[in-house]
């Protein structure tokens, strides 16, 4: 069983930034990619970035490029997510993923992830 336990969410004001972590653990964690997702009130749960865990390929929604940097530290077994520049838009509670399979078509797609995280209130006033 692959555990995934998020943490570093909170307030900030527009324009500062946050980063959000994503601890694995487990018997055996052996999974191709990990992924963030992040849900607001009332609306579905939409994509915001992945990275495949050996060759460190990262994929992006375009609504976070360029603000946004994902990043695993395989030592650790822990996926982070750095958000800069962050808009009132990105009020959300982020959750991290894992997946068997890293491809760049398939990692937006939520039912492509086999375990998720709790996830962590990211909150950004005005």
């Amino acid at each position: 069983q692959v555990q995934l336990v998020e943490s570093g969410g909170g307030l900030v004001q527009a324009g500062g930034s946050l980063r959000v972590s994503c601890a694995a653990s487990g018997r055996t964690f052996n999974y191709a990619g990990m992924g963030w997702f992040r849900q607001a009130p009332g609306k579905e749960r939409e994509f915001v970035s992945a990275i495949s865990w050996n060759g460190g390929s990262t994929v992006y929604a375009d609504s976070v490029k360029g603000r946004f940097t994902i990043s695993r530290d395989k030592a650790k077994n822990t996926v982070y997510l750095q958000m800069n520049s962050l808009k009132p838009e990105d009020t959300a509670v982020y959750y991290c993923a894992a997946t068997a399979i890293f491809s760049v078509l398939r990692v937006r797609v939520p039912s492509t992830y086999g375990y998720w995280g709790q996830g962590t209130q990211v909150t950004v006033s005005s």
